[in-house]
């Protein structure tokens, strides 16, 4: 099936603003330094997209009215007055049930007292709706976690919520009410269908997957399917939610100077390596915490000894001792799960099934001692490499979701004529 990736940054909002000023830049400056720096990450990771939308785009910002003006015709929106706390780091505004000691959980500062006139959108219509797609899984929610709390929020009871802001300047302007700009998180939600060329949606959309962070789950999973189906719009058929990270027990933060920057992470350890370091620290899904002290020893103990040991010691053999050939099994059954573990998103659990299925190979060279067996019994070391090899070549086609370049370099040594033993593609550290 054809794929249609997309990512990008999201740039509006009294945050970015204030962190522009911060930095004695224009915001617009500051937003365009911001998204380069992005994309230079996904390109040194390998992370290849099709499209990199970002909300101070003309094409966003056209879309976004256009949504906007089609939601007010239907009578969906209406301007009323707001008094709540409004927290600037989070972008929302927060109960004081929410907060502790007075403070935000998550920012650990204290919200601001916001009165001010806003439009309006009539979440009410649509909760009873949206509680059934839930629940019926038609949008389905995982992990298991994230449906129980959406569900909890619809339960507890929301409100109508404010689509627009009356003193935040650095956004997109009402198109009825130049007073107002678009609320951040109405503003972002919708980069989904402008990046899909919205309304020209036939074939585009709904979305089969959108992966958010838990802290953003009332946006995606309330307030974004309300706003598609005010727009008769069918909203995304999954969401999967994923949890946040420390390291090495704390929270990652400049002041503490523990902040992993994936380009320094491939500088170090290469594309692959990095990659392979980020993914493969805990499940995907969950919170955890990453051993940033510990990346030298795993890359070591798993790529460089671990694939790369036994991809040399595997062609070493072929190469000496069958002139490079080996024959290639059909492999009646592959014992792990790899393809369910896939389709579940238990990316760790997959990765790590890969690197175990190189390690039983590299004993199997040890238990059957090949070096010893090509000089007693050929015919049978034969056998056994050419099993072996075969396996690093299914290996090698499970791994490539993972580390590309590296199965591509395995494929294309384990494929041709006569094999050779290559280069290290681990070098240690």
């Amino acid at each position: 099936r054809d794929c249609f990736f997309l990512t990008g940054t999201d740039e509006h909002g009294a945050k970015v603003a204030l962190s522009a000023k911060e930095a004695g830049k224009d915001p617009q400056k500051f937003t365009d330094e911001v998204a380069q720096e992005f994309k230079t990450a996904w390109k040194n990771l390998g992370i290849e997209y099709s499209d990199f939308i970002r909300t101070t785009e003309t094409r966003h910002k056209e879309r976004v009215k256009k949504f906007l003006e089609n939601l007010k015709e239907k009578g969906i929106l209406y301007e009323g007055e707001y008094k709540g706390l409004y927290c600037t780091g989070c972008e929302n505004f927060i109960t004081e049930k929410e907060l502790v000691d007075n403070k935000c959980q998550n920012h650990k500062k204290e919200p601001e007292q916001v009165i001010e006139k806003n439009w309006f959108f009539k979440l009410s219509n649509y909760t009873k709706q949206i509680k059934e797609l839930i629940e019926s899984d038609k949008i389905l929610i995982r992990p298991e976690f994230a449906k129980k709390e959406a569900l909890g929020l619809l339960e507890q009871g929301l409100d109508d919520f404010s689509i627009s802001r009356e003193k935040v300047s650095w956004g997109v302007k009402l198109p009825w009410d130049e007073n107002q700009s678009v609320y951040v998180w109405v503003d972002a939600l919708l980069n989904y269908i402008t990046a899909r060329e919205y309304p020209n949606l036939k074939g585009k959309w709904p979305a089969d997957l959108q992966l958010i962070g838990k802290d953003i789950l009332k946006f995606h999973a309330i307030y974004w399917p309300a706003m598609l189906l005010a727009a008769e719009l069918d909203p995304p058929k999954e969401l999967f939610v994923h949890g946040y990270f420390t390291i090495d027990g704390q929270k990652m933060s400049k002041s503490l100077g523990n902040v992993i920057d994936p380009n320094d992470l491939v500088k170090d350890y290469g594309t692959d390596g990095a990659r392979y370091l980020i993914l493969s620290q805990f499940p995907f899904g969950q919170d955890g915490d990453i051993k940033a002290d510990m990346f030298k020893e795993q890359y070591n103990s798993d790529l460089a000894n671990g694939i790369g040991n036994l991809l040399s010691r595997a062609s070493n053999l072929i190469e000496k001792n069958f002139d490079g050939e080996f024959e290639k099994k059909e492999l009646s059954s592959v014992k792990r799960d790899f393809n369910v573990l896939m389709l579940e998103y238990k990316l760790y659990e997959a990765l790590k099934s890969v690197i175990s299925g190189f390690s039983e190979l590299d004993k199997k060279i040890d238990q059957s001692k090949l070096w010893n067996l090509v000089k007693t019994d050929k015919e049978k070391a034969g056998k056994i490499l050419s099993e072996i090899a075969s396996e690093i070549l299914v290996l090698a086609g499970e791994l490539e979701l993972f580390l590309p370049e590296t199965a591509e370099k395995i494929i294309k040594q384990f494929t041709q004529k006569n094999i050779k033993k290559q280069e290290p593609m681990f070098p240690r550290k």
